[in-house]
């Protein structure tokens, strides 16, 4: 079992107040973001500042350059979104920030920071896992949400099945043991000559392809198993590029892209299947940068609708990493009375359980 940790020894609160405002910030990773969301249901704002066009030249991101571009961004980008909302440090409740997983590098320079500013404006401090907070995007367009629920979380690094019971109580069914599916695709895009990052071209591209062009695997390990691999997978697209090449041959790039990414989505999907039909569950949260693959939900919505199962999706802005997102995921906590020492650290590897 994994979940908040509601109880676990935090820094004093101040007195309480008729709104609960929590300034969300999310830096694990390339993207500086902050957001204001108030009594759970009003974002008042939501400032992302992407390093994209930065890391692009070196196909993929650099963290030691990712690091020194929190630095540079994370105080305009509070501040930003302190004004957009039209209040100030006197005005919040607590301060959420992401500390985990991620790059070292990156999740110091938002942790530093939030418990700065929670410590000079006398709020708490919230520490926020990632993972959790990419799930819990779905609450900011859905706070209907009932329990229990189902959630597929599949990004650039990681690729979990989790049963939710109840806010805080949940446990991990499945998740990948190689490549996260976004790392898959990724790795696959860099080969086929494709641009950072690789999932949205992958999707661009294989809408010009055939997606039964090519016989992928299908990797779906033992029978009742909800853990992933995509490891070989994406070794069998490096195999049939490598063969081509020493025939002197050439393959048609939208072909690949749209057979390897029909690979993926399959697994994703029968995979969530077998979990729906093991738990009961009427619900599915899909979560993650790769949410945003137009493929995968559009296919998750055909096999729901035959089971009679909702899917419940996040915008694409709330698929990637943000502010919002953290600062949702920070208000079930506040609810809870859950808050983070002033001791927190960066948690690289943090995991769900």
């Amino acid at each position: 079992m994994g979940g908040i940790g509601y109880g676990r020894e935090g820094n004093v609160m101040k007195s309480q107040k008729s709104e609960i405002v929590i300034l969300g910030i999310e830096t694990s990773c390339d993207e500086t973001s902050a957001a204001v969301l108030v009594n759970g249901t009003e974002l008042r704002s939501h400032v992302i500042s992407s390093q994209i066009v930065t890391h692009q030249r070196y196909g993929g991101v650099v963290p030691e350059i990712a690091s020194r571009e929190h630095c540079l961004h994370i105080q305009p980008v509070v501040q930003q979104a302190l004004d957009e909302a039209k209040l100030g440090f006197s005005d919040l409740s607590a301060i959420a920030v992401t500390y985990g997983p991620g790059l070292v590098g990156s999740l110091l320079v938002g942790v530093s920071g939030a418990k700065a500013m929670a410590y000079a404006a006398g709020v708490p401090l919230i520490g926020i896992n990632h993972l959790e907070g990419h799930i819990y995007a779905n609450f900011l367009q859905h706070p209907d949400l009932e329990f229990p629920f189902l959630a597929l979380l599949v990004s650039g690094g990681h690729t979990h099945l989790i049963l939710f019971e109840a806010h805080g109580q949940y446990q991990v069914l499945g998740h990948t043991l190689d490549d996260a599916a976004g790392e898959a695709l990724d790795k696959v895009a860099r080969t086929l000559g494709l641009k950072y990052p690789g999932g949205p071209e992958i999707q661009k591209v294989a809408k010009e392809g055939d997606a039964q062009a090519f016989k992928f695997p299908r990797a779906m390990l033992e029978k009742n198993s909800l853990d992933f691999s995509f490891s070989g997978m994406k070794s069998a697209v490096l195999n049939t590029l490598n063969s081509a090449h020493m025939r002197g041959g050439t393959l048609n790039v939208p072909d690949l892209a749209a057979s390897f990414q029909q690979a993926v989505v399959d697994v994703l999907v029968q995979k969530a299947m077998r979990a729906i039909k093991r738990t009961g569950v009427k619900t599915l949260l899909l979560a993650g940068g790769v949410a945003a693959n137009t493929l995968l939900r559009e296919t998750l919505e055909q096999e729901l609708a035959v089971r009679n199962v909702r899917l419940v999706c996040p915008p694409p802005i709330f698929c990637t990493d943000n502010g919002a997102m953290i600062a949702i995921t920070g208000y079930y906590h506040y609810l809870a009375g859950d808050f983070s020492p002033w001791t927190l650290n960066a948690d690289p590897g943090l995991s769900l359980t």
